[in-house]
């Protein structure tokens, strides 16, 4: 029988490739690339299996990366948090006060003022709409997967992330009808909903079942789920890795054949990232927020919820719109930047009290 040790030795043995990942990234996303645009016809029937945004093959590897960290949730700690608010203020204040703003007034800065001898003022518009959609729209899906990256309390992220689902079903259409400057805003209810279902519940059940049957076996001890965990991490970096593959061969062809404009894109995007994560951070820090919750915090301010943004941003402004491809640069540019995000949060996590 496998030891604990042993369990913890594993998960070490797989510690020189998580430091490298981002190599893997880059290869997977050259990979994707190459893919995309030899293989067209595959991408395309890949990206049209699809309910309401929500690409269903994307949708699988996500869990797969999703449900170990459900195995970790310990439901008896939930109660605790409510002693604990301290997280879930920053991430409301951050998600809802902070982050759509500042994404729109960068979105203006760069499209309506420094990129204005790049772009024609209609498209400007078009992308600052589509950035607008980002902010407006906090991740459910893949702040689990950060969140297990630097070792995040899973109670306390899964809260998290619930509290930002309920608020955005009020807040997110009236953000950015304010934003905007339209007041017919059609929340896609069928991404929203199918998105909480397989990205919260369904790996939530499956994890808590799990976890209840681990638990129940001869030894009934938390050490059983420790090294199921372990066992798991190989299949949550592959599902990463071929998260990337597929999202940039989806994309593939668009940009090989517009690469300045993606760059242009993705420029408001970046430093909105490092800007959220880093005002996020260095408030947790002021405030004296542990580190297990303080991470997964700053992670979930800088995530996005791209299917709901870009559901929005078709049904808004059509399928082949400058807002529907800015969202979709948002898809792009996230795993790689989320991933430093990762790598700085673990570095600094001596600078955080204890738990």
């Amino acid at each position: 029988m496998t030891s604990l040790s042993d369990a913890r030795q594993e998960a070490g043995a797989l510690g020189l490739f998580e430091r490298w990942l981002s190599l893997w990234v880059a290869l997977a996303i050259v990979a994707g690339l190459i893919l995309g645009n030899a293989a067209p016809g595959l991408f395309g029937a890949l990206a049209g299996l699809e309910f309401a945004s929500v690409n269903l093959v994307v949708a699988v590897l996500i869990w797969a990366m999703i449900y170990p960290m459900m195995v970790a949730v310990d439901f008896a700690s939930l109660r605790d948090i409510g002693a604990r608010p301290k997280g879930l203020i920053l991430t409301i204040v951050a998600n809802w006060l902070v982050k759509p703003f500042t994404m729109a007034a960068l979105a203006v800065l760069f499209f309506e003022f420094l990129f204005a001898d790049l772009i024609a003022p209609a498209d400007a518009q078009q992308y600052i709409a589509g950035l607008i959609l980002l902010g407006a729209a906090p991740c459910t899906a893949m702040v689990f997967v950060w969140s297990q990256m630097t070792r995040g309390d899973p109670a306390y992220t899964l809260v998290q992330v619930s509290v930002n689902d309920i608020i955005m079903v009020f807040a997110f259409a009236p953000i950015v009808a304010l934003l905007l400057g339209i007041t017919d805003i059609a929340v896609p209810w069928e991404t929203l909903l199918l998105s909480t279902l397989l990205y919260v519940v369904i790996p939530l059940v499956a994890g808590a079942l799990t976890r209840r049957h681990l638990l129940a076996g001869a030894s009934g001890d938390v050490e059983d789920v420790t090294r199921f965990t372990a066992g798991l991490k190989p299949l949550s970096v592959i599902g990463l890795l071929l998260t990337v593959v597929l999202l940039f061969g989806f994309q593939g062809r668009v940009i090989v054949s517009q690469p300045l404009l993606i760059a242009l894109i993705a420029v408001p995007i970046i430093i909105q990232s490092y800007g959220i994560f880093l005002l996020t951070y260095a408030a947790a820090w002021a405030w004296r927020i542990p580190f297990p919750i303080a991470a997964p915090c700053a992670l979930i301010a800088t995530s996005n919820f791209f299917e709901l943004a870009v559901a929005v941003a078709i049904g808004l402004f059509g399928l082949g719109s400058g807002a529907a491809l800015a969202t979709v640069v948002g898809v792009l540019v996230e795993v790689p930047v989320m991933l430093s995000l990762v790598a700085i949060a673990n570095r600094t996590r001596r600078r955080f009290p204890p738990v």
